[in-house]
């Protein structure tokens, strides 16, 4: 605990040093009393770090995947920091169990990307499956700011913006159709709050922009 404390004082240090200033908006849209499925749209490999600080105090477990895992100082670190590995090939039920587990019987809640990765828009059901089991909201954000390393010294103003939660019916069958009409409430939400923010900001993959 202390560790991740250090750990976050640090990297708002940094990140304010190097980026500038950084908004938070609806912040009271947070569950306070109980934990919750942070989800948003993947656009940069720092996103886990850009909500959890957001989010703050509350804390988070995240998915990463299992190569960052074979260094040992890495996997030191992003343990302490919630991490937990997955095997993107061959997703095992431990994948499910674990953060349902924690987001129950717990006191961290879990930071998700529903598309799974940063060059895709393709809504994924695993975040509304680990919603159902452990009876949790999801709670849409979007992250707008620099997408690539280098374009963070550039100082631009990055803002996260928090939805309304979205509770997932623990009862329901996720049937093909449930799941594309919760996958469509959590798109409409992201689109929501992108365009409260900047109605004109577009996300740009940089593994396109190369090409």
């Amino acid at each position: 605990m202390l560790f991740y404390r250090f750990i976050r004082v640090f990297t708002v240090t940094f990140v304010a040093i190097i980026n500038g200033r950084v908004t938070y908006l609806h912040k009271e849209r947070l569950p306070k009393n109980e934990n919750y499925v942070l989800v948003g749209p993947h656009r940069s490999w720092w996103d886990p770090v850009w909500y959890a600080m957001a989010a703050y105090p509350k804390r988070f477990i995240f998915m990463a995947k299992k190569e960052l895992f074979k260094n040992p100082a890495l996997r030191a670190l992003i343990t302490t920091l919630g991490a937990f590995p997955v095997d993107r090939r061959n997703v095992g039920t431990d994948t499910i169990k674990y953060p349902v587990n924690e987001l129950k019987n717990g006191n961290r809640s879990l930071i998700m990307f529903p598309t799974g990765s940063r060059h895709s828009q393709k809504l994924k059901s695993g975040s509304i499956l680990i919603a159902k089991l452990s009876k949790k909201p999801i709670v849409p954000a979007v992250y707008q700011g620099p997408v690539k390393f280098s374009h963070l010294f550039k100082r631009n103003n990055t803002t996260i913006n928090f939805g309304e939660p979205i509770v997932i019916d623990p009862k329901a069958r996720l049937t093909d159709e449930k799941i594309a009409e919760y996958n469509q409430k959590i798109q409409e939400s992201f689109d929501a709050l992108d365009k409260e923010i900047d109605p004109n900001w577009v996300y740009v993959d940089p593994k396109v922009q190369k090409k």
